[in-house]
């Protein structure tokens, strides 16, 4: 029998969908870092992302059974990850109108902090990107999951069609959308400063 780290993902969700759970412990080991980064800027917050990462794996392992093995695994986690973080999505905008911005705030900071200094480049890269990660955040979902897709996670503009139920020629449209809007928004943000 083959050790579950040279199985392909079909056969692993296969396997976890016959009750495995060491499969379905590979599957989660394959994919929950570029799931975690996916939803991580999605949604702007680390312990958010982490959630509906959870979440996800949570869904995965219960429509095991509904996976088609022809489509590729990840791209089939990954539609339910951005359903998830569409929730979750949801859920953050309404606390955010009922309890306020400062709890949106709060939720964006990072939990932990690292004892070792930053240099200033390594400063500098690490603000540069967390101005990043909140523009893309608060891009529409419209153009947002494209970009994450193709972008971010290296998709091709087919791939995200297929996840997102849109045509490739979408993709492209709303890729080029959502780059010139951080391009604004991110002028707008260095002209405040």
């Amino acid at each position: 029998m083959k050790p579950a780290g040279d199985r392909t993902d079909p056969e692993l969700a296969r396997l976890a969908a016959d009750g495995d759970d060491r499969a379905f412990a590979e599957l989660v080991r394959r994919h929950q870092e570029p799931l975690f980064r996916l939803l991580r800027r999605y949604l702007g917050s680390a312990d958010e992302a982490q959630e509906a990462a959870h979440e996800a794996f949570v869904a995965a392992w219960g429509a095991l059974r509904r996976y088609d093995p022809e489509r590729p695994f990840g791209a089939w986690l990954r539609t339910i990850a951005i359903n998830k973080a569409r929730d979750r999505g949801r859920r953050i905008a309404l606390r955010r109108r009922l309890f306020g911005e400062s709890l949106q705030e709060q939720a964006a900071e990072p939990t932990w902090r690292d004892p070792a200094p930053l240099s200033d480049d390594a400063l500098i890269e690490r603000e540069t990107l967390a101005i990043l990660d909140q523009a893309i955040a608060q891009l529409p979902r419209s153009l947002k999951e494209p970009l994450l897709l193709t972008v971010i996670e290296g998709l091709s503009h087919k791939e995200a069609a297929d996840v997102l139920g849109l045509s490739a020629k979408s993709i492209e449209t709303r890729v080029y959308r959502a780059r010139r809007r951080l391009a604004e928004q991110l002028s707008r943000q260095a002209d405040n400063r």
